[in-house]
């Protein structure tokens, strides 16, 4: 999708003001995770990657290059472990903020991302976990 932006990306691209790309990974890219989905983590860590490279190539045409690595938060693939109380408990146990992301939460960084008071980052892998990331 960024090849296919990049006219409309370098249009709008300013010094003070940067064309903005962000990407959405997972804290599975960032730390071994606890399930046995290998591609799920390989694949994460590979947006991570192509964030840093896509920045690194970008950024002398005033495009920052951003990414989102989300823990746990309400989707279809975590459903099947947030529907049941019990299991909806342990993730929310297993993060040190005790809960689990909120749709607020992810907008949140993506509006600093994309606004002013991010124009001044690149390159970036932010973890958006309550945590978790950095207690494993």
């Amino acid at each position: 999708m960024t090849q296919k932006l990049l006219p409309q990306l370098r249009s709008a691209a300013k010094a003070e003001d940067p064309a903005r790309v962000i990407n959405i990974g997972s804290i599975d890219g960032l730390v071994v995770s606890g399930s046995e989905n290998f591609s799920y983590g390989a694949s994460k860590a590979a947006v991570h990657m192509l964030t840093r490279k896509l920045a690194a190539t970008l950024a002398g045409e005033q495009i920052a290059v951003n990414a989102i690595a989300p823990g746990p938060f309400p989707s279809k693939m975590m459903a099947f472990l947030l529907e049941d109380e019990q299991s909806a408990k342990a993730v929310a146990d297993s993060v040190p903020l005790g809960r689990v992301g909120t749709p607020q939460d992810a907008a949140g960084l993506a509006i600093f991302l994309a606004s002013r008071a991010g124009a001044y980052l690149t390159g970036a892998v932010i973890p958006l976990d309550g945590g978790a990331s950095g207690a494993r």
